[in-house]
């Protein structure tokens, strides 16, 4: 039996939208979509303070019992007072963010910067746990520095304090995406801790998610899945050793019109441009004319003249 698969959680790719796209995709009366969904980073103190998009970032639609919301911050009076106001949503739990590398969350204090403050980290989710009603979760990175032995320092003090799961993602800050994530340490910190740990990174296809499965308690894969939103049910399908219809790939042009109605549907019009932009960057690489069409994409200032030129290409394709 093969690990749970997760959706991570991806700034601007996390939404509604993309879980509801995601669940589609199945046969009709079996389990479908990711075992779990992250949700994107939503910031502590802009849904504490009440800002203006908080109600889409805390849509748990479509499937609540599997959505995990992750919060990011750098304040732990903020992240306690955010995560008792998702405690009144249905949700499978709460991830905190300490794995962020990007240079303005780092610089705040967030994200991987919470690495390199150990009893800080540890108060965190020890004041954390008892408030929040559902798993209690934590997404990190080596550290600051490719020390292992640190990296199991940092994992059992939380440990300690009352965490639930942990999933690493095996880069170090600095290295944001470069190189190849160090595998190698997911098993070897697997075995030095008790609660369950998931693996994430450089997962390239659904055979990949299988092979790698072995590693960890649960299996994380975010930018597969925006290239490929039908990999979660691929993978089941080979997990169960079944015909996979992740084989013949998807229709292109319907699936790509469907992820803008839901678009549409589920976010609101600022957001319609950016997150768009950012799906069609990974799902048009399953195009032999990626560039191209990612730029006539780009061009267009509204979904319906995305939707024309996305037709327009498969038209052109599609004729003698």
């Amino acid at each position: 039996m093969a690990v749970p698969f997760i959706l991570a959680p991806m700034a601007e790719l996390g939404h509604r939208a993309l879980r509801e796209l995601i669940e589609s995709f199945g046969s009709p009366g079996a389990p479908r979509g990711a075992h779990e969904y992250y949700s994107e980073m939503i910031s502590a103190g802009a849904l504490v303070s009440g800002g203006p998009y908080e109600a889409w970032y805390m849509d748990n639609g479509p499937c609540p019992e599997k959505l995990v919301y992750q919060l990011v911050g750098n304040s732990q009076e903020q992240i306690i007072r955010a995560a008792e106001l998702l405690n009144r949503l249905q949700s499978l739990g709460i991830d905190i963010n300490m794995g962020c590398s990007a240079p303005a969350i780092k610089r705040m204090g967030a994200g991987v910067a919470w690495m390199g403050r150990l009893d800080e980290a540890g108060a965190l989710i020890r004041a954390l746990r008892p408030r929040v009603k559902g798993r209690l979760s934590v997404k990190l990175r080596i550290g600051l520095e490719d020390d292992f032995e640190y990296l199991v320092q940092f994992c059992r003090r939380l440990e300690e304090e009352g965490l639930d799961f942990i999933t690493l993602h095996p880069r170090c800050a600095r290295d944001k995406f470069r190189g190849r994530a160090k595998w190698a340490y997911i098993p070897l910190l697997r075995r030095e801790l008790k609660i369950p740990l998931g693996g994430n990174g450089d997962i390239g296809s659904a055979q990949e998610m299988l092979e790698r499965s072995g590693d960890c308690d649960a299996l994380m894969v975010g930018r597969l899945a925006l290239k490929q939103p039908w990999v979660f049910d691929q993978a089941r399908a080979l997990a169960e050793e079944a015909e996979a219809e992740g084989d013949i790939a998807p229709d292109l042009c319907r699936t790509g019109l469907e992820f803008l109605d839901l678009l549409e549907r589920y976010q609101p019009p600022p957001f319609y441009l950016s997150r768009a932009r950012r799906f069609f960057a990974y799902f048009c690489q399953n195009l032999t004319w990626a560039s191209h069409v990612q730029k006539m994409l780009f061009r267009e200032e509204t979904l319906t003249g995305m939707r024309r030129v996305w037709e327009s290409h498969f038209a052109e394709v599609a004729a003698p």
